[in-house]
């Protein structure tokens, strides 16, 4: 099964990803988390410690790896390049182990200018197709606020989107726009994730919105999630709500799957 995890800057994108994954890994499930939103903060929300273990270097910064593969330097204009570089032995030499899954950080995919980004993005577009299309296990996608890492091959294959967003208009239209592009592309399941919840009311216009059968769970605000975050502490270890909360979402996934 892979799961992609959007929505606007700042919703919580990041924290259900997380607990989703450690969700899984506590299942006993294979599970490969791919960090590939721009502000990478994956890592840190499963438990990774950094300072104890060094900084996970993103696939888009190996430039060595993308010469090699693409047989085109990182950043040089014009020139050939291969398009279909090779890529499925990255998870294994490349990915990190943490809390009982594998962790990956992709970084963010250029934006062309003059053909000087090409390489890279051939590299890591080849690579999530890899994820997508060929790799059996659980994969969790930690995206940015758009679909700029799916294709339509990739997105076709994506089991489920979970569309993220906290009470407030502007993450409200950014999901909107989020879903409009996800059917496009014909994503099969798509749902919403409403996190920071105050009260019931905050939940019922919500759901006036958007169709209450759409939101497949609401997650509280939760102060002990922001004491975490301070400590460096995962969610999935010190907020007990919101881990029972992706118990909830991670049986709808089995039913899907």
């Amino acid at each position: 099964m892979k799961i992609a995890v959007t929505g606007k800057g700042g919703v919580g994108k990041t924290t259900l990803s997380a607990l989703l994954a450690r969700e899984l890994a506590r299942q006993g499930k294979r599970v490969l988390a791919i960090d590939a939103d721009p502000n990478a903060n994956l890592a840190g929300a499963l438990g990774y410690d950094e300072e104890k273990s060094g900084r996970i270097e993103p696939l888009i910064e190996k430039k060595a790896l993308i010469e090699e593969r693409t047989g085109s330097k990182p950043g040089e204009m014009g020139g050939y390049f291969v398009l279909n570089p090779k890529v499925d032995d990255l998870v294994e030499k490349f990915s990190v182990e943490t809390e009982g899954l594998r962790l990956m950080v992709t970084g963010e995919l250029k934006e062309a200018l003059g053909g000087c980004y090409c390489p890279e993005n051939s590299l890591l577009r080849s690579f999530l197709r890899h994820l997508m299309v060929e790799r059996d296990e659980w994969v969790i996608l930690d995206m940015e606020a758009g679909f700029e890492h799916l294709t339509r091959g990739t997105a076709e294959s994506v089991g489920m989107l979970l569309v993220v967003m906290e009470p407030g208009l502007r993450a409200l239209k950014t999901a909107e726009k989020i879903t409009s592009l996800a059917h496009q592309l014909h994503i099969r399941k798509v749902g919403y994730v409403i996190n920071k919840v105050h009260s019931k009311g905050q939940e019922k216009r919500i759901a006036d919105k958007l169709g209450a059968d759409d939101i497949w769970t609401t997650i509280p605000f939760d102060f002990q999630a922001l004491e975490a975050d301070l400590s460096g502490v995962s969610p999935y270890d010190q907020c007990p709500e919101m881990r029972e909360k992706a118990k909830e979402l991670m049986k709808l996934c089995v039913n899907v799957e």
